[in-house]
């Protein structure tokens, strides 16, 4: 027997009845042999890793452009943060660790620099409209590895797709909307649980908020320090969910009620603060900038040229959309600096050290 059987077996005799098992898996876009020693699972939560999508995810935004410190969070560790809180919970459930850890890795591949500000720009210059959670899937299907695509499963792709939320559900209940796995939807509710932490921390790092400042309510049911709060709606999904005999995941009504509220307070005193909207407004121009130059000078572009010949039938302004959020947040202001601003001695050489995304 092949240790990926071995594998196998062991999930189908001692993972929960609604766990996703690799061996049950759906497939894949294109039908390729099997490893002998990883599942499914395993193998696509290696192919994120090793992508260059996710390497580039250490020089994005999270919410503060640019800081000075080094201990604010990027998307990279924000993505690392999702993925232990959902194993974490995958594991007291049950579930298959492997299938929500490479969810939870995959989840914001397609995210822009700069954080919302690029994907607000995209949203509004591309004529279909832009979604960070769309974007992740593309990079697996089609960006990733000269155009071929990581060739994920189903399940991982579906989950990748369905964690955005916004300021909508955090557990979703539209069956049109909602992911296929238990494991994908842990993936959705770890998201909000690590960002709206993290983010928060962030903030008291930055001045912009004090502990004081947040709601006595929310401090109340939820905790007051970061660990306190992770621990409570940690521990919160997982007894709720045992509770309702595993079937769906869940979370304490007074717990998701001081979540939601949270996340509000994010929104209004940090993501939509003066000061965060003021750098997010500058960030805004920059790629508002670029994407009109490379519209304009698509033929002058390496990475735009070999794009083209790559998806013909796609148009200039996805092409472009694609290869903007790609970019990391440096790379997009040297990019800016190359084409926008005067070149005084010195910065040329700057320019010659560009990472560049192709």
């Amino acid at each position: 027997m092949l240790i990926r059987e071995e594998k196998e077996k062991f999930e189908e005799e001692f993972l929960s009845p609604f766990a996703a098992k690799a061996n049950f898996s759906r497939g894949r876009l294109h039908p390729e042999p099997e490893c002998e020693i990883r599942t499914c699972y395993e193998r696509d939560r290696d192919r994120i890793i090793h992508s260059k999508a996710f390497r580039r995810l250490k020089h994005k935004t999270q919410v503060f452009l640019a800081p000075r410190g080094d201990h604010y969070r990027t998307r990279l560790t924000h993505t690392l943060e999702v993925s232990q809180i959902a194993r974490t919970i995958a594991r007291a459930l049950k579930l298959n660790e492997d299938l929500t850890e490479a969810i939870s890795l995959g989840h914001d591949l397609g995210h822009t620099p700069f954080g919302h500000a690029g994907e607000e720009v995209l949203n509004t210059l591309l004529p279909e409209g832009f979604k960070h959670n769309e974007q992740s899937l593309r990079v697996v299907d089609f960006l990733e590895k000269e155009g071929q695509g990581l060739n994920l499963t189903l399940e991982v792709r579906d989950g990748i797709l369905k964690h955005s939320k916004g300021m909508g559900p955090i557990l979703c209940k539209d069956e049109k909307e909602k992911p296929l796995t238990l494991e994908a939807e842990i993936g959705r509710i770890s998201d909000v649980i690590a960002y709206v932490n993290h983010d928060i921390d962030d903030a008291l790092r930055a001045g912009l908020i004090k502990v004081e400042d947040l709601p006595k309510e929310i401090v109340k049911v939820l905790g007051k320090t970061h660990a306190q709060r992770i621990n409570t709606l940690v521990t919160s999904v997982i007894q709720a969910t045992r509770e309702n005999n595993y079937k769906m995941i869940c979370i304490e009504e007074d717990k998701l009620s001081a979540l939601l509220k949270l996340r509000e307070f994010l929104f209004e005193k940090i993501y939509f603060s003066p000061i965060v909207r003021q750098e997010f407004e500058k960030a805004k121009k920059i790629l508002c900038s670029l994407f009109e130059f490379y519209l304009k000078n698509f033929e002058k572009v390496a990475y735009l040229i070999k794009a083209q010949e790559r998806f013909p039938r796609e148009s200039k302004e996805r092409l472009i959309a694609d290869y903007i959020s790609g970019m990391t947040d440096r790379y997009a202001f040297l990019e800016y600096v190359e084409h926008f601003l005067p070149k005084p001695w010195g910065v040329n050489k700057l320019l010659e050290e560009k990472i560049y995304v192709i």
